[in-house]
């Protein structure tokens, strides 16, 4: 297994620690709850370094990633990311991604951990363009700070104001003493926050002094658990659960980063899609009893008939219920359809709801 560079700061904190993407990662240090709620109501720091990091550079770099984006990059100007999504040929998604320009013509790709190889092997194929393609991955580390106090309490790290810095912007400058560090108005939790991109050699230090910055906010380091069930509030998908290779990006709702005014893999079919709408339909649900729901567990009918399953389930530490999403066909899609879900030998009712699972 590969082990990030804070391998040995996560286990001095007494981390649990397992294997995720092929990494030993830490997935919860004090639990879960506790967690959770210090990213929901302060602020809490995520070692995500085991994300892959591409950089595309050249005069045929957006063409490179116009063809296999799902989004429109072209509307990117320097200093601005977007979130997409790589078809595949066959109607599924490759992966979800970060796009960020850098500057003109140099963009770096942000994909999932366990993605890395497909990803950087799908984009190579395609790159019949000449763009320069480089894989960052092993040399790059990622710290998530996510939580309504993240502002307050990591401002002294910086020179620049992070109060200015808009949802889905970053810059390129000096924080906790590195000079050239990405600071990212992103992250995968829904309360607010920075991901900051650093050299491996970099990251000990910028956790130190995030930790000593943010001692007087309730900082805690937080594990993978967490941010699980924090995006699963939000109705983030998570690839290999929510959107995976047999997944379109219609029927997972992600028809906000599907652009046709472009062309892009399998963008004919896709639309064709759209225009007739998909079979099924990734839909958010909230159990009317108690109950956990959990990935693979079946959906089924009012008389008892599988008709979907479940992708992603929780029980929700910000509602105290139950809550999941999971595939059911268009006629169950509707919010406040009455769906039931199979947990062991009980069938528990739910309610096809609205996301976000929190409203903040």
């Amino acid at each position: 297994m590969k082990q990030t560079s804070l391998i040995t700061t996560h286990l001095a904190l007494g981390a649990k620690m397992v294997p995720f993407a092929g990494y030993n990662m830490p997935v919860q240090y004090e639990g879960v709850n506790i967690e959770h709620e210090t990213v929901r109501h302060a602020v809490g720091v995520f070692d995500v370094s085991h994300m892959g990091e591409f950089l595309i550079e050249g005069e045929s770099a957006l063409d490179l990633i116009q063809k296999v984006s799902s989004n429109d990059a072209g509307k990117l100007t320097i200093g601005k990311a977007q979130y997409s999504c790589m078809p595949n040929e066959t109607g599924g998604i490759v992966d979800d991604l970060i796009i960020y320009k850098v500057k003109e013509n140099t963009y770096l790709l942000v994909v999932n951990a366990s993605n890395i190889e497909k990803d950087w092997n799908w984009i190579a194929s395609k790159n019949d363009v000449g763009a320069t393609i480089r894989n960052l991955s092993d040399d790059y580390s990622l710290l998530a700070i996510q939580g309504p106090k993240a502002v307050e309490a990591m401002q002294s790290l910086t020179s620049h104001d992070l109060s200015a810095i808009n949802f889905y912007n970053f810059i390129v400058g000096d924080f906790a003493g590195i000079e050239h560090a990405i600071i990212s108005a992103t992250g995968y939790t829904g309360s607010g926050g920075f991901e900051i991109y650093c050299k491996n050699s970099e990251v000990k230090q910028i956790w130190d002094k995030v930790f000593e910055a943010g001692a007087n906010f309730g900082i805690k380091p937080i594990g993978l658990a967490a941010r699980d069930t924090l995006r699963l509030e939000m109705g983030y998908c998570l690839y290999g659960n929510d959107i995976d290779d047999n997944t379109s990006p219609i029927e997972a709702g992600l028809g906000w980063i599907t652009k046709f005014t472009k062309n892009f893999t399998n963008s004919k079919a896709l639309e064709d899609e759209k225009r007739r709408g998909p079979e099924n339909k990734l839909v958010a649900f909230e159990l009317d009893e108690r109950g956990i729901p959990r990935k693979d567990y079946d959906i089924v009918d009012g008389n008892g008939n599988k008709i979907g399953r479940v992708t992603s389930g929780t029980m929700s530490p910000s509602l105290g219920k139950g809550i999941g999403l999971g595939y059911v066909p268009r006629v169950f899609a509707d919010i406040d359809s009455k769906i039931n879900i199979q947990i062991r030998k009980k069938t528990v009712p739910a309610t096809v709801v609205k996301l976000p699972f929190y409203k903040n």
